[in-house]
């Protein structure tokens, strides 16, 4: 799993916890995802210099089925720490730490897509007691491994090489089923060179390829918009798709095997504008894999998003306007390049209304997170406003259920 990049994924059941749950993007893998290990140098915050966090920990998490992870941590030149966490029964990938604090004998381990561990240090130094944290917390006990004792991690699976930019492609051979009706979640995601979608429409495919909104999307049939489908496709040439070249495959497929056709329009509507507040952007930039897809998923549960190495044109068209709200979003933030960010919120009743979930009602608790409007000024430094735009829209002008496989 371990091997898949995402675009998207939108699936809050606790039996998926640990498939940053979420659709683009639709889909985080395994624990983490799209993260490269790059032995990021964790930042050690306080604590007893005589203690040592360094050696391989490792403990098995009950998620359903049982899953051995491994915490490597090691001394890193200058003080400080490196570390890398992995999911050894999902793959050999590793995701980077962050950040390492160790107060006293509380130890916490962060990550930059939302994934963390905190858990207390025994006074012999060799247990943490805690709880795992992807979403809702999970027990979780690491004890410090010896030779004898440290489970072997397997080898990553091997990095595919890019596809050339210069390159359109094509799927070479596409299956495409009706989904269960028991089916859990949606979402798209890139499985080495493989797209595989889960529980998605057809409009879900065409405001992912398309970047819109669903409500750009004008005349078409209501089964557009219900009927569900399992896709899995393989691209012709070599190499791994980059996110337009994937929504150029998508597009050819949608007008090979479901023969849609359109004509574009301007009218007026309801949108939304992402900007950057008066405070200044609080985002934090990613110059690791400038190439790579974007990784946007939930975390356990719908309002806890996770965001990895996605442009601003990401965060707006895949997971705003694709997933949350129920109107077109500008992006006016001007800002370049790629991101990695957390946001925490609570959703209404007004948002992630095409992944028919239910939104639990208004909680008065004083630690339940703030509104949407409110998390994205105080969490990463932009506001978005209410206004009406003159938008494009889609006129759907033909359209049938797809051809047989």
């Amino acid at each position: 799993m371990m091997n898949q990049r995402v675009v998207c994924k939108l699936n809050p059941s606790r039996k998926m916890l640990l498939n940053l749950t979420g659709i683009v993007a639709m889909a985080m893998p395994a624990v983490f995802g799209l993260v490269h290990v790059n032995q990021a140098r964790a930042q050690t915050v306080a604590g007893n210099p005589a203690q040592n966090l360094a050696g391989a920990w490792q403990g098995t998490l009950h998620v359903g089925k049982d899953l051995r992870i491994v915490i490597k941590i090691s001394k890193a030149d200058g003080g400080g720490y490196s570390a890398v966490l992995y999911s050894i029964d999902q793959s050999g990938q590793g995701l980077p730490i962050n950040k390492t604090a160790l107060e006293g004998s509380a130890v916490k381990l962060t990550t930059s897509i939302g994934i963390s561990y905190e858990g207390k240090l025994s006074s012999d130094g060799k247990s943490l007691v805690g709880n795992f944290i992807q979403g809702s917390p999970l027990p979780l006990i690491l004890t410090l491994a010896t030779p004898e004792t440290a489970w072997t991690i397997p080898e990553p699976p091997p990095v595919i090489p890019p596809m050339a930019a210069n390159a359109d492609p094509s799927f070479e051979v596409a299956t495409i089923k009706p989904s269960r009706p028991d089916q859990q979640g949606k979402g798209i995601t890139v499985q080495g060179r493989r797209l595989v979608t889960i529980n998605t429409t057809l409009a879900d495919l065409i405001t992912f390829s398309y970047g819109l909104n669903p409500k750009q999307i004008v005349g078409a049939p209501a089964w557009v918009e219900t009927d569900k489908f399992d896709i899995t496709a393989q691209p012709d040439g070599e190499g791994a798709p980059n996110v337009k070249q994937m929504e150029i495959m998508i597009q050819k497929l949608l007008a090979d095997r479901f023969k849609f056709s359109f004509h574009r329009d301007k009218r007026e509507l309801s949108v939304y504008v992402l900007s950057v507040a008066k405070t200044g952007s609080k985002l934090t930039k990613n110059d690791g894999d400038p190439n790579g897809l974007p990784g946007l998923g939930f975390r356990g549960k719908l309002g806890a998003l996770a965001v990895h190495n996605a442009t601003m044109d990401d965060f707006t068209t895949m997971m705003l306007q694709g997933v949350v709200l129920d109107r077109p979003v500008l992006n006016q933030t001007g800002l370049a390049g790629r991101y990695d960010f957390t946001l925490d919120w609570t959703p209404d009743d007004s948002q992630f209304r095409g992944m028919g979930a239910t939104i639990p009602p208004p909680t008065d608790s004083a630690s339940a997170p703030p509104s949407l409007f409110t998390a994205i000024q105080e969490q990463i430094g932009l506001k978005l406003e209410a206004t009406k735009a003159p938008a494009e829209v889609f006129v759907v002008d033909h359209v049938e259920k797809p051809s047989g496989n």
